[in-house]
């Protein structure tokens, strides 16, 4: 078998489907008794009906307060320092909860405002 080079293996995979670069990951991990490392070398999973599809990446999320807890005041100050809220409207979304405090945001930004809200006391969910 003819070696083939790093830029001639690139070209190649560069023909594959997503479907068969995963198959291919696989029989990698299989053949060679090792784990791929990378979080995004295997974005797609197997469908149950047999089909082909891929798995959409959620890029937006939204932070839901659930719950004030026992610190409301820490919490509303969070909430105003979140947003762009005045006092009486983050009270208000306090009150309220649960209700949406961030909508569309991406990762980094919902993973760092519920440590926030959470630190405060807060129930918060990201989805």
């Amino acid at each position: 078998m003819a070696k083939l080079s790093n830029d001639e293996l690139i070209e190649a995979f560069k023909e594959m489907t997503l479907i068969e670069l995963s198959d291919l990951v696989k029989l990698f991990e299989e053949t060679f008794d090792v784990k791929a490392a990378a979080p995004a070398a295997v974005a797609i999973a197997a469908p149950s009906s047999g089909d082909a599809a891929e798995v959409e990446v959620k890029d937006s999320f939204d932070v839901i307060l659930e719950a004030a807890g026992d610190k409301k005041i820490q919490v509303i100050k969070e909430v105003r320092a979140l947003t762009s809220l005045g006092l009486k409207e983050a009270k208000d979304l306090v009150d309220g909860a649960p209700k949406p405090l961030l909508e569309g945001v991406n990762q980094e930004a919902a993973d760092k405002a519920k440590a926030a809200l959470e630190a405060a006391g807060a129930t918060v969910s990201v989805k």
